[in-house]
């Protein structure tokens, strides 16, 4: 997962570890170095991290399957279009 920093020293945060550490847009991060030199990031208060414990789904994943009216996609699309 290689990133590039920006002249002011931002970086991206890949989506695997946001995901994993269950971080939302306004959440705080901190990070440190440990004995071997590793660059280690952790979430700073709020939800417990982790997809095991209880991590939010995403708002698509959440909404999938929800939808009570099964359409034919062909029937939805004329209805949106008009009759033309």
């Amino acid at each position: 997962m290689p990133t590039t920093m920006t002249i002011k020293g931002q970086v991206t945060i890949p989506k695997k570890v946001r995901d994993a550490l269950c971080l939302v847009p306004g959440d705080g991060v901190e990070f440190g170095v440990n004995t071997q030199g590793q660059v280690v990031v952790h979430k700073v208060g709020g939800r417990a991290t982790g997809k095991a414990h209880g991590a939010k789904r995403d708002r698509f994943e959440a909404a999938r399957g929800k939808a009570q009216v099964k359409w034919r996609t062909d029937d939805l699309m004329a209805l949106l279009r008009g009759a033309d």
